[in-house]
């Protein structure tokens, strides 16, 4: 049989005979994008200088509130509200058209409401099952474009495109284009997933398992949206199982490499810590560097990331920590979240009381696969 190229480059074989689908057959709605992220933060000040050193610009500010955008036309990209501590409150995701957020609304049971922040536009607001708050939103006012950073002009071999004019990138901020994904953790996968798919009529790019226990079904997915033969984001949204729950990074394209090495120089020069990077993922096969803001949460740069329609099928190999990316430096414990804490020794006493899908077998196994080598 012949492979596809994506699975040469994922998995060995592909799904096995009677594991779990990607994809639903018949959803409530398929979401077109993310629209934004939000969260709360007591500082807004300060979390408006790390947006601009990011590379993000703003919108709009009010002693409340703080909403920032990328380049690319569209909404804003993160809505950041004033609060006693810093923390994700949830996404925001653009129906495809006003037929399905009708739809969305009626099948949910959920009055749309109108949004009262820049850009107007209705909301339908559910929770997913972790209690996540997520909107799906239509009619938003569409920004404009802002000037662009353009990639740099590049000599290969023997087609070379820059002749008698030299490569000089400013170290600046990279300038932030789109917001792209958002990860999750959770406690529960399995019922997890089959919201996403099943509301949100999302699709699973790939599917990472533990080698020792793929007979036990996946840990971690990869979405995309469903925009039929439309090109999309390998993934809009991924989830893994995990005993803390909750938010784990955000992700927003630049325009390449430069952009993202001499922004990565300027966010070290200004304080900022960087968590790992930079490196070439494998699933997604993305650029990417991270960064931790003042509060430590987790912001991805990346560029040149995958784009597949819905033909592409689901892609299944097995978690593990040097399996995280094709070249760059070894993940760091800051990544893979395997600093010993007593947050996380409570988080997974919690986990292992509660009923989930959490067992000491899986987070052993889960630990051993994720060890930095």
């Amino acid at each position: 049989m012949t492979k596809t190229a994506h699975q040469d480059l994922h998995s060995d074989e592909g799904a096995l005979r009677g594991e779990r689908p990607g994809r639903v057959s018949n959803p409530v709605v398929k979401v077109a994008d993310l629209a934004w992220l939000e969260f709360e933060k007591p500082d807004l000040d300060q979390a408006e200088r790390f947006a601009h050193a990011f590379g993000l610009a703003t919108v709009e500010r009010t002693t409340q509130s703080l909403y920032l955008r990328g380049t690319f036309p569209g909404t804003h990209s993160l809505v950041i509200r004033k609060g006693p501590a810093s923390r994700f409150v949830g996404p925001a995701f653009h129906a495809a058209d006003a037929g399905d957020f009708e739809r969305l609304a009626r099948r949910t049971g959920t009055l749309p409401t109108p949004l009262r922040q820049p850009g107007g536009g209705r909301v339908v607001s559910l929770r997913d099952p972790n209690g996540v708050p997520v909107r799906i939103v239509h009619g938003v006012e569409q920004l404009p474009a802002l000037p662009d950073q353009q990639p740099l002009a590049l000599n290969f071999g023997t087609h070379p495109t820059r002749i008698n004019a030299t490569q000089r990138p400013l170290r600046e901020p990279a300038r932030v284009q789109r917001l792209g994904h958002l990860v999750l953790e959770t406690r529960t996968f399995n019922k997890s997933l089959d919201w996403y798919l099943d509301t949100l009529g999302m699709i699973v790019s790939d599917f990472l398992f533990l080698d020792s226990q793929r007979d036990r079904g996946p840990i971690m997915a990869f979405l995309r949206c469903d925009r039929g033969s439309d090109p999309a984001d390998h993934h809009t949204l991924a989830m893994f199982l995990g005993p803390s729950g909750g938010y784990v990074h955000s992700a927003y394209q630049v325009s390449d490499l430069d952009a993202m090495a001499a922004g990565g120089q300027y966010l070290a020069d200004h304080g900022y810590q960087r968590a790992w990077g930079i490196g070439r993922h494998i699933q997604g096969s993305q650029l990417f560097d991270y960064w931790r803001d003042p509060d430590h949460l987790m912001v991805e740069h990346f560029s040149d990331g995958d784009l597949f329609d819905a033909t592409v099928p689901t892609g299944w190999a097995p978690m593990s920590a040097t399996g995280l990316a094709q070249w760059g430096p070894p993940a760091t414990r800051d990544f893979l979240g395997a600093k010993p804490s007593p947050e996380l020794l409570r988080n997974i006493i919690a986990a292992l009381r509660e009923d989930n899908e959490i067992s000491a077998s899986r987070l052993v196994a889960m630990m051993k696969a994720m060890l930095p080598r």
